[in-house]
């Protein structure tokens, strides 16, 4: 007796004239490799009316179908473009993201696709994100959005949210993930030499990368050595006496100049200190040794707080096959 293959799900990706190419491509390739690997996905490349679009490249772009085509897809992206952030949205654009979004089961963007979704009603009472650099843009132009800058993607409901490019893999490794299991989202991620997806509350940036450079001498000291070593001790009164002011004092200067105080800015430091060491196979005791977080259950808070997952699930995820295997 023959069993019957699964019906393929559609993930239909909106292409439109002025869309970044690398926004379309990199779902396609995601999804497409995972078809090839086993999953049930039929991939569809759409755009409004069916006709040929031009990327911000100059790239010309065939679509299978135009988006008021039957069928009920069960994902639409809707990739970015340089121009969304400068200037509404089309409103055949927005005509045909309304209309998908309609029947599909969960709706996704990548990069500045956020403003299509925001524009097209899709945003309003969500939470979101864009690129860092639109962030606030998406913030100003849509309050009824509360939009998370810092953010690798966001899941709202049914509808999810990236930053860049890369950030939009990782959000579709994600959709993969959840639709046939972490196995084959990690051989997808192996296929195209990438990490299997960074959890979307992790950072766009480093800790020091996103830091404004501090106005002040003694500051910059203090954040030089607690990003040479997070282990070191790192407590109120050490890092004050490094500084050559007091406790008080220097909690002033950092909650002015950094935004957050001494303590909040040495666990984001050592949390991502203690992701490199995960991500390099060290067992979750250890990274949180070595990381000065200590002990597994402050690791585990930490992780939680800041990632919304647990060090465990963070370590599987980045787990190749010749990773160590101890915990």
């Amino acid at each position: 007796m023959s069993s019957k293959l699964p019906s393929p799900r559609s993930i239909a990706v909106l292409a439109y004239d002025g869309v970044r190419l690398l926004d379309v491509t990199a779902p396609l390739e995601v999804f497409s490799t995972a078809a090839a690997l086993g999953a049930a996905y039929e991939v569809v490349l759409c755009s409004p009316d069916g006709a040929e679009v031009t990327a911000s490249s100059g790239t010309r772009l065939v679509p299978d179908r135009a988006a008021d085509a039957p069928g009920s897809p069960h994902t639409l992206i809707v990739p970015g473009s340089p121009d969304l952030p400068l200037r509404p949205a089309p409103e055949p654009l927005l005509t045909a993201v309304g209309d998908l979004a309609a029947r599909s089961g969960q709706v996704a963007s990548v990069c500045t696709g956020a403003f299509v979704l925001a524009r097209a009603g899709l945003l309003d009472g969500r939470r979101a994100t864009t690129h860092w650099r639109h962030a606030a843009l998406l913030a100003r132009a849509h309050p009824r959005t509360a939009v998370e800058p810092d953010a690798i993607y966001v899941r709202d409901g049914r509808v999810f949210t990236s930053a860049g490019v890369s950030a939009g893999i990782d959000l579709c490794l994600a959709l993969v993930e959840a639709d046939e299991g972490p196995e084959l989202a990690r051989e997808v991620a192996r296929d195209l030499v990438v990490f299997l997806q960074r959890p979307g509350g992790q950072s766009q940036f480093s800790v020091p990368a996103r830091t404004p450079r501090p106005r002040h001498d003694v500051l910059r000291v203090v954040l030089d050595a607690i990003h040479a070593d997070p282990a070191a001790d790192h407590s109120g009164p050490v890092l004050a006496a490094r500084a050559g002011v007091s406790v008080r004092h220097l909690t002033r200067l950092f909650t002015d100049q950094v935004g957050q105080t001494p303590a909040a800015y040495v666990e984001a430091v050592r949390c991502e200190a203690a992701q490199g060491l995960l991500e390099a196979g060290e067992p979750v005791s250890s990274a949180a040794r070595r990381s000065g977080l200590g002990s597994d259950e402050s690791l585990r808070r930490a992780f939680m707080r800041r990632l919304g997952v647990t060090p465990s699930e963070y370590r599987a995820r980045f787990r190749s096959a010749g990773a160590g295997a101890g915990r």
